[in-house]
């Protein structure tokens, strides 16, 4: 009888652990794969940046870029020439990038 006991206890901590098993790997399947590949589309995007894209920070500010660094952009930001400098991993969005990729997606 107490045989029987400890072999269920240890099937059961056996089926738990598969069970946790699989749930890690469904949990990387469906969460942290494709938040890593829209990482990975994002910086792209942001070492593509060249003078004369617009572009949207994640702040909202919407400019055309002057300069580029390595690690910082300048852009002007309205007729009146004003020029804001940022870091690189604050651009959300590149516009005409994205304008571009619509237009041939439309072809």
């Amino acid at each position: 009888m107490f045989l029987t006991g400890t072999g269920g206890a240890t099937g059961s901590s056996a089926s738990m652990i598969i069970i946790l098993l699989l749930f890690f790997v469904l949990m990387w399947f469906f969460m942290i794969r494709p938040e890593k590949k829209k990482q990975k589309k994002i910086e792209a995007m942001r070492n593509a940046l060249s003078v004369g894209d617009e572009i949207v920070t994640i702040g909202g500010v919407m400019g055309t870029i002057v300069h580029i660094t390595e690690d910082d952009i300048t852009i002007e930001t309205s007729e009146d020439k004003v020029r804001v400098q940022f870091k690189k991993w604050a651009v959300s969005s590149n516009v005409r990038a994205e304008a571009a990729e619509a237009k041939e997606k439309n072809k």
